[in-house]
């Protein structure tokens, strides 16, 4: 609007898709004039979220065999590629294994991406996620950023509450980019933290980037 009132043509414009504390720190403190662009683009639906305890995951696998039916695809996230010694968390490594046996081949159709991966190896497998000859993504944060799949329409992230609210809301995004109605579900321990039970209870409640930025502040 300021641009429009002095017909001022700005030399350089700063884009943020999330309003993470990082970029309204640069936003604020780097004397620019903003604009929020606070709408869905045309025939977006919102996405809905929901908690789920490790324990009822069966639901969530019910959930998924509905979604590929219905021809959608799915992304499923886990916090470590592999087991650890020290951490209490779900590995992809045994969560392919475990999926594998609840979406059997040739019916299904699984693949795995993480950071270990050959460059070339993670770009095949997202050319075959996104011609649809993948069903589920199994994945690490690798597919935080800068992918675009119109037919994904779920996101489940494994032990939702050792990811920051930047993080989930950056995952959440992965999904919701189509027509159809899309699902973020985020899968967790019952004994939570007030930290993490507030995070998650944030996530669950409200898609307004601006609203998470401020709580993860």
């Amino acid at each position: 609007k300021l641009w429009e009132k002095n017909r001022i043509t700005p030399h350089i414009l700063v884009m943020t898709a999330t309003p993470i504390p990082r970029t309204l720190a640069m936003t604020l403190y780097g004397d620019l004039e903003t604009s929020i662009l606070d709408e869905m683009p045309p025939g977006r639906k919102p996405i809905l979220t929901r908690q789920i305890y490790e324990q009822d995951i069966h639901k969530v696998y019910r959930f998924l065999h509905q979604q590929i039916a219905d021809r959608r695809q799915i992304y499923v996230v886990y916090p470590l590629i592999q087991d650890s010694e020290t951490l209490d968390l779900k590995n992809l490594m045994d969560g392919f294994e475990v999926l594998k046996k609840e979406f059997p081949a040739p019916g299904y159709r699984l693949a795995m991406l993480h950071g270990q991966m050959k460059h070339q190896e993670k770009d095949e497998t997202m050319n075959l996620f996104l011609q649809k000859k993948i069903d589920i993504l199994v994945a690490t944060t690798v597919i935080e950023v800068g992918v675009d799949v119109p037919t994904a329409s779920v996101m489940v992230i494994e032990n939702a509450e050792r990811f920051g609210l930047s993080q989930l809301h950056q995952l959440r995004g992965r999904v919701g980019r189509g027509g159809d109605q899309s699902y973020c579900i985020l899968v967790s321990k019952r004994e939570l933290s007030a930290d993490a039970r507030k995070r998650i209870s944030t996530m669950v409640r409200t898609s307004d980037g601006f609203e998470i930025a401020e709580a993860d502040l």
